[in-house]
């Protein structure tokens, strides 16, 4: 098989299972899609699909869990952590593929709790208000935050051990 056909094959397989994780039972935000843009952007030769990962598994998955009036907030969240996923691109080290995963979640819970804050009739539009939905969205973060390193470890991780055994996955540079 040819190693464009073996990374085009991992590539559909990391998006399914991406999408299958977010239709099993797990905890709220525990999921690995800002992980798969962070290693899509990093090492996937294309940079463009490494973009379209994430959002293609979020939008298979979406259209099984159902549509909602945040997707852009969240959406946006994950071409944010695609951003990230350059940066470790430039520097593929531990501390920086580690820094990414956080910054990632932080990046998440902020945008995505300002989406459930801006016109909100549960929350005041004010500054009060704004601070009480993202208080109200803690327990929730310590999810993301979990996750995201968890989902960054195996796929790096993986995808490293995978690189040394087979070396078609391995970039063409």
């Amino acid at each position: 098989m040819k190693p464009f056909h073996i990374r085009l094959i991992t590539l559909c397989v990391l998006v399914l299972l991406t999408a299958l994780t977010r239709l099993l039972p797990h905890p709220p935000n525990f999921a690995p899609v800002a992980a798969l843009a962070l290693f899509g952007a990093a090492l996937f030769e294309r940079k463009v699909i490494g973009l379209l990962a994430p959002f293609a598994a979020m939008l298979l998955s979406d259209a099984l869990i159902g549509f909602h009036g945040l997707m852009a907030y969240v959406y946006g969240s994950f071409a944010l952590s695609w951003l990230l996923g350059l940066w470790i691109r430039k520097n593929p080290t531990v501390p920086v593929i580690g820094a990414a995963s956080l910054l990632s979640s932080v990046l998440f819970f902020l945008i995505t709790n300002f989406g459930v804050w801006y016109g909100s009739a549960y929350y005041p539009q004010n500054g009060a208000g704004l601070l009480a939905c993202y208080v109200a969205a803690l327990p929730f973060f310590q999810y993301s935050v979990l996750g995201d390193l968890v989902y960054t470890a195996v796929l790096f991780g993986g995808y490293y051990l995978l690189q040394q055994r087979y070396t078609a996955l391995r970039p063409a540079r």
